[in-house]
C-alpha cells in the first residue's frame, strides 16, 4: 500500500498557520480542529515547519506563559521530514518509528505539501488491509473446502 492511498481514503485537507501566527493561534487551532499537529507555512505558502501539541507542550515548559504570545516561528520544527505519494506505508511507518514523530507531510510533484499523514492514518489503513487479507483467507478456504 503507498501513501496516496491513505490520503484518497481520508482527503487532502490540509489545516495550515502561518510562521507569524502567535503560540495562543495556533493552540486554539489544535484544540477546534482536534488535531495533533499544524502545518507552518511562509508568506509565501511554502512549508515553513511543522507544529505538534508537543512542540506546544516544550515551549510552555521552556518559557511559560510568555510562550503564548510569541510566534510559532519560534518554536515550530523546522527540519520537517516528509515524504510522496509513492512512498510505502511500511517505508512511512519506518520513518516514523526511527524519527520518533507522528506527523509527515507529503509533498507533491512541485515539492508542495498535498496533505498530511499521522500515525492514527497509518494504524487504521493496516488494521484495514489486514482485515482485508484475513477475509479474503476465510473466502479463499471457505472456496476449496
Amino acid at each position: 500500500m503507498q501513501v496516496r492511498h491513505i490520503l484518497q481514503d481520508k482527503g487532502r485537507d490540509i489545516v495550515a498557520i502561518a510562521d507569524s501566527a502567535t503560540l495562543a493561534e495556533a493552540a486554539r487551532v489544535l484544540a477546534e480542529r482536534r488535531i495533533g499537529a499544524v502545518i507552518v507555512q511562509d508568506n509565501g505558502g511554502s512549508l515553513a515547519g511543522i507544529l505538534s501539541e508537543r512542540d506546544v507542550v516544550r515551549a510552555i515548559a521552556h518559557d511559560g506563559p510568555l510562550a503564548l504570545e510569541r510566534s510559532v516561528g519560534a518554536y515550530m520544527t523546522r527540519s520537517v521530514v516528509t515524504c510522496v505519494e509513492a512512498d510505502t506505508v511500511e517505508a512511512l511507518m519506518e520513518m516514523m518509528t526511527q524519527g520518533r514523530f507522528r506527523h509527515v507531510p507529503v509533498l507533491d510533484e512541485r515539492q508542495r505539501v498535498a496533505g498530511l499523514i499521522s500515525i492514527g492514518d497509518v494504524v487504521k489503513s493496516r488494521i484495514a488491509e489486514t482485515v482485508s487479507e484475513a477475509n479474503s483467507l476465510r473466502d479463499y478456504i471457505s472456496a476449496t473446502a
